[in-house]
């Protein structure tokens, strides 16, 4: 999940419990509308734009877009702003908007969904990028290219990686592991009384199994849109991961999922994966009592993986202010960079998706963050643009399955495969 500097307090979670619209017009606050229903309507200005926001569970983010937005309409009066701050279901309430007249104008999305742009509902960016194209990291832009078109301007890259406590460890005498085997043994050695070796989330699973795969060298779908996850070496990674649960090693349950450090830093498991978002949080808890690592490659020779996301600023092909979209979204996410910087920076820690942005991002170039970010370039793996509600469900669904010691492992991910490809093709067309 997927940021004035400032020392962010605990987090509540990357979904607070907390939505409503403000309305922003030539540079103040107009007017609010709080309600549970985030596409309420407002006005304002010549032309109003929607736009939404994930509420994110770092402090002082929901001030930020405010600002941001008080910024804009300040140098752009004739164009107010809606900021709507949508808690829970973001996705599935975002989707469902998009089919109605109520959709926002500018929203973000997590994990890039090239099905967006294949059903017209998302608009190309190509121009509003400019001469910053080249400042933009390569995967930045490959993220969001669809048939050569750029269908989004990242905002930020979210790293994912596995936090561990060093005084657990080397009470234990472990080190870092470095492959399958070595983390699962770590894990068992780790789970003692009531804390656990490892974190993975609520469910056990996770990101789990997705780096299982990726860890063989593997990929879950091509960039051509054939699914891979089916192959003889991702079913053998994913029956290894079986072990984690066979041993008891997990951590099941916890209050808050896997995105929160909470069940890291009260000492509730001697590993968790999370993100770099929750390093600021960790420190504060721990110290320098702490280290990060990618998930191990599945055997000697093998890939690690740090998984990066993030969050990418899109417009809605359908809206009824397309041009006022694109402009706002080049003001903030490409003309900006002071802005851009700040909101990696100064709210959890996230890296800036521009070269020359990052290069000053002060509190990435220094420790454990500057180690998370080297580990991210050298091993970050992002999810396929295919990779949307469907196709992750049917994999997860029987990765836990095969995991939690529910039926034949072949025969589940034989199966998963089948529908996930079914899905992708019906996304591409084909």
């Amino acid at each position: 999940m997927n940021i004035p500097v400032n020392t962010p307090a605990p987090r509540i979670g990357r979904r607070r419990f907390l939505t409503g619209s403000l309305l922003i017009a030539a540079g103040a606050v107009v007017s609010t509308a709080c309600s549970t229903d985030p596409t309420g309507g407002s006005s304002g200005g010549k032309t109003t734009l929607n736009v939404w926001y994930h509420a994110y569970g770092e402090a002082g983010t929901q001030q930020a877009v405010l600002r941001y937005a008080t910024a804009f309409t300040k140098a752009n009066p004739d164009i107010a702003v809606k900021v709507t701050w949508v808690p829970g279901d973001y996705a599935g309430k975002l989707y469902a908007s998009l089919l109605t007249d109520a959709a926002p104008d500018v929203f973000e999305i997590g994990d890039f969904d090239e099905g967006l742009a294949h059903r017209g509902q998302i608009a190309p960016l190509d121009e509003l990028y400019g001469d910053t194209r080249a400042d933009f990291g390569a995967a930045a832009l490959d993220t969001v290219t669809v048939e050569g078109k750029l269908y989004g301007v990242k905002m930020i890259d979210d790293v994912l990686m596995l936090y561990y406590r060093k005084s657990a460890l080397a009470a234990a005498g472990i080190t870092p592991p470095t492959t399958f085997d070595g983390l699962a043994a770590a894990a068992k050695a780790l789970s003692t009384g009531k804390s656990k070796g490892l974190y993975l989330g609520t469910d056990g699973t996770g990101d789990g199994p997705a780096l299982a795969v990726m860890s063989t060298g593997g990929e879950l779908v091509t960039r051509e849109g054939k699914v891979a996850f089916g192959s003889p070496q991702a079913l053998e990674a994913l029956t290894a991961f079986k072990r984690l649960h066979e041993d008891k090693s997990l951590l099941l349950g916890f209050t808050t999922d896997w995105w929160d450090p909470s069940a890291f830093t009260q000492g509730m498991a001697a590993m968790q994966w999370c993100g770099l978002w929750a390093m600021p949080a960790v420190r504060t808890a721990l110290g320098d009592d702490f280290g990060v690592m990618p998930w191990p490659a599945f055997r000697e020779g093998g890939t690690p993986v740090l998984r990066v996301g993030g969050w990418t600023s899109c417009v809605n092909a359908k809206g009824r202010h397309v041009d006022a979209a694109n402009k706002f979204v080049q003001w903030l996410w490409v003309q900006n960079s002071d802005l851009q910087r700040d909101f990696a920076e100064s709210y959890g820690l996230h890296v800036p998706p521009r070269t020359s942005v990052a290069a000053t991002a002060t509190k990435l170039t220094t420790g454990l963050a500057k180690d998370t970010v080297e580990l991210a370039r050298r091993y970050g793996r992002h999810n396929p643009g295919t990779w949307n509600t469907a196709v992750s469900t049917a994999f997860n669904a029987a990765a836990a399955k095969i995991a939690t010691g529910q039926g034949d492992p072949a025969a589940l991910l034989a199966d998963a495969a089948s529908k996930a490809q079914s899905e992708i093709d019906k996304q591409l067309g084909r």
